[in-house]
């Protein structure tokens, strides 16, 4: 199977997952590996765990890792904690989630992520459940202008939901091409001038929609933390702000000690912060990475240890 993938910022995940050779760890989002055998190869007695929901990411995920002390799962991160009991697994020395769209969904055009071809309004990371066209064929305008809006942050979000409506009265709404043009027609034509790609926003938030993306995260973080053991680092890299924003506060709530309201004048709630900020700023790659992975270019690694 081709699976073009290029690990984004390699070198400061490995770093600030501080590998320890007999260390178990786990990659919540395996896509092509990347990572996972960076990881893998590092370890001695040590284990990795690796994840992902897609099944070719897992088949591709089990072929390169292959000789190595790594076991793949097909299961969301959002269950981690679920795959680690089944594999007797009581804790981890640390956590590695590289969130949102892989490069192979992108570049494989039959999956329906991209708009820049024709293929079946899909965008199932798992390749089960309901599609994109289900839900742009179903769901109110109001429903659809609260996902381009909250998902996508889409100016025009109730326009385009309008125009979706409309058009699926006439016939329903089943390929990227389809969507794509419904989109362009509701957006105002120098907008049209000005974004060589009207429906970037809107492909982002029925993405994120169809496989309940903010969900699983907020669900996984919770999840993987609570098995990291104390010391163990916890590395997260973001694409979009939806994503970022989530990390850093449930970050920050870690990190803090007191979480009485501000107008207290003491505390009386008597917390202890759980963890530590690695990185105070998000890490972002370089301008070579930038230059060699397109993808690299909106990442933002943050990185937290447990006490």
């Amino acid at each position: 199977m081709s699976f073009h993938h290029i690990p984004v910022l390699l070198a400061e995940c490995l770093e600030g997952l501080a590998i320890q050779p007999d260390g178990t760890y786990l990659d919540g989002t395996a896509g092509g590996a990347g990572h996972s055998r960076e990881i893998a190869m590092r370890l001695d007695t040590g284990r990795l765990i690796s994840l992902d929901q897609d099944p070719d990411a897992v088949a591709v995920a089990k072929e390169r890792l292959a000789g190595l002390p790594a076991t793949v799962v097909q299961m969301n991160f959002r269950y981690a904690d679920q795959a680690l009991a089944q594999l007797g697994v009581e804790g981890l020395d640390g956590a590695l989630l590289d969130l949102g769209v892989s490069s192979h969904q992108l570049d494989e055009i039959s999956r329906g992520f991209s708009y820049q071809g024709e293929a079946p309004l899909d965008m199932r990371m798992s390749q089960s459940g309901p599609t994109a066209a289900d839900l742009v064929n179903h769901e109110t305008r109001e429903e659809l202008a609260r996902i381009l809006k909250e998902y996508g942050e889409e100016p025009y979000a109730w326009q385009i939901a309008g125009k979706i409506v409309l058009q699926r009265e006439k016939e329903p709404i089943l390929t990227t091409s389809q969507l794509m043009q419904t989109i362009a027609s509701a957006v105002p034509p120098a907008v049209r001038r000005k974004d060589k790609n009207p429906a970037r926003r809107s492909f982002q938030a029925l993405r994120i929609a169809v496989n309940g993306e903010l969900d699983a995260l907020s669900q996984g973080l919770d999840v993987i933390f609570n098995a990291l053991r104390p010391g163990g680092r916890f590395c997260i890299i973001t694409f979009h702000s939806l994503e970022d924003r989530l990390v850093k506060q449930r970050f920050r709530l870690w990190a803090t000690a007191c979480t009485c309201p501000p107008e207290f004048p003491v505390c009386v709630c008597g917390g202890k912060a759980k963890a530590k900020l690695i990185t105070k700023k998000p890490i972002e790659a370089d301008a070579q990475e930038q230059a060699q992975n397109r993808r690299a270019r909106s990442a933002k690694l943050r990185v937290i240890e447990k006490l």
